[in-house]
């Protein structure tokens, strides 16, 4: 029987904290526990969805796996490398094959700058191409992405979100990464607009090969894009499974939470919401034990006080429950 392939993308007991500085000394008074301990695979070719109520830490998991900002603990491995171990110099060559897909399209495009600079600059940085042949490269991922290269002289504010957007994909396509971080991609877009944004994100992987880490609070475009999914809260995760395990038989009280909150396009379907009762705990004094059982529905004494570690409780699924 033939070993199976290692993740292009391997995540092991990630930690990132923000340290609390007060006083006249700015001495370090408290953590905010962004992450605190998180793990798990990407394959080649599939897109993993990392889902959550805002705050949660998806977007600090993102960053510090690109080493945007630096990790306090763990291991990341991405190409049989440990990203961790690598120097500048190195991090800077392997970063052609990680790519970042910003939120916000109208603050990711530096207005001072035309597209034809905004899209040819991962060339310049990285002295890969110069000239007519950098300006043909731009024309062709204009192209690719659904744009009309003869726009790329103009400034980021003559276009739309959409149209932005499309042009921060192209950007991140630029180098042929082989994955790519997309950080809630979609939701500073219309909803017409969001649905043609993540079509092109599935037809450029099937295209290019690309792999995905997609992070979003939106349960609906996660099931829509992702191959398997991650549930988040307060920086842990708290269930990993594909979209089919997580979307249609949800078992953490949290996860069958969020799918409750979803919306049918069925007016007369009758859906029972599971209403959280309660605040979301704050990550600087998270509580003991599991971190949802302030506000889950079913604890019991035990989870006041054992942190439920996250356990496989079938193929392709685990879930960090004592009582699943």
């Amino acid at each position: 029987m033939p070993d199976r392939a290692e993740p292009l993308l391997s995540v092991r007991n990630l930690k990132k904290y923000f340290p609390i500085r007060r006083g006249v000394f700015s001495r370090i008074a408290a953590y905010v526990k962004a992450v605190d301990d998180i793990g798990f695979d990407i394959n080649k070719g599939e897109t993993f969805g990392l889902v959550g109520e805002s705050g949660c830490g998806k977007t600090t998991a993102g960053r510090a796996i690109l080493r945007l900002i630096e990790p306090d603990a763990g291991t990341i491995r991405f190409d049989g490398v440990n990203l961790l171990q690598l120097r500048k110099h190195e991090l800077r060559r392997k970063r052609r094959d990680m790519q970042l897909i910003f939120q916000d399209p109208y603050a990711s495009l530096n207005p001072r700058m035309t597209i034809r600079s905004i899209v040819g600059e991962p060339f310049a940085i990285h002295r890969l191409a110069g000239g007519l042949e950098r300006e043909h490269r731009v024309a062709d991922l204009l192209n690719i992405v659904g744009l009309d290269p003869a726009m790329m002289n103009r400034y980021p504010h003559e276009f739309s979100g959409g149209q932005r957007q499309r042009i921060g994909i192209a950007r991140a396509l630029a180098l042929k990464p082989k994955l790519i971080v997309a950080d809630e991609p979609v939701s500073a877009l219309d909803v017409s607009i969001q649905a043609q944004i993540i079509n092109l994100l599935a037809d450029l992987q099937q295209q290019f090969g690309l792999t995905y880490l997609f992070i979003s609070h939106a349960i609906p475009v996660i099931e829509h894009i992702s191959t398997r999914i991650g549930v988040m809260y307060l920086g842990k995760l708290v269930e990993v499974g594909t979209s089919a395990q997580i979307c249609l038989a949800p078992k953490h009280p949290y996860t069958q939470a969020l799918l409750s909150a979803v919306p049918t396009p069925d007016p007369a379907a009758k859906k029972r919401r599971i209403v959280l009762r309660g605040e979301v705990p704050t990550p600087i004094n998270p509580p003991s034990g599991c971190r949802f059982h302030t506000r889950c529905p079913i604890a019991v004494e035990r989870c006041k006080t054992e942190e439920p570690p996250l356990r496989q409780i079938e193929a392709g699924r685990d879930v960090s429950c004592h009582l699943v």
